[in-house]
């Protein structure tokens, strides 16, 4: 059962031990020159691609898309001022199957983008989000579906 907090607590020597609403425990690092662990803004951009990533491959399952890997890039600029959040993320989903219609992937990256992704909808009002996919044909020599933008 997930509790509605979080809780982080100071560790010493600049970690912290985050606990999750489902009791899962995370270490942060914020010393950026060791980086022993994620920092804040990492887990951010991992929390990110875990959202729109899950609701992608959702919708591509309930589209019978044969789907055999996956994954989501994701880069970034921040801003030079304090304090320096991010003003852009590009968002790239990967995909490999099997006869993957470029029209399914489009929907479900934007139905992501613009409708489902908490975390997107989150960040969006201080910083442009822009999405973009290829498709990879499974078993294919390395030649992809030109990448496309969502939007």
């Amino acid at each position: 059962m997930k509790n509605n907090y979080a809780a982080v607590h100071y560790a010493g020597d600049d970690f912290f031990l985050a606990v999750s609403p489902s009791g899962h425990a995370v270490p942060i690092d914020t010393n950026g020159a060791r980086s022993a662990a994620s920092g804040p803004l990492e887990l951010l951009l991992l929390a990110l691609g875990g959202c729109t990533g899950a609701d992608v491959i959702s919708i591509l399952k309930k589209k019978r898309e044969r789907v055999t890997d996956y994954r989501v890039e994701i880069r970034w600029e921040r801003r030079e001022e304090h304090p320096r959040s991010y003003k852009k993320l590009e968002v790239r989903h990967i995909v490999r199957g099997y006869g993957i219609a470029e029209t399914s992937v489009a929907r479900a990256v934007t139905l992501s983008t613009e409708k489902y992704c908490s975390v997107i909808a989150t960040v969006r009002p201080t910083a442009e989000v822009v999405a973009t996919w290829e498709i990879h044909e499974e078993g294919a020599a390395e030649t992809a579906v030109p990448p496309a933008t969502a939007g």
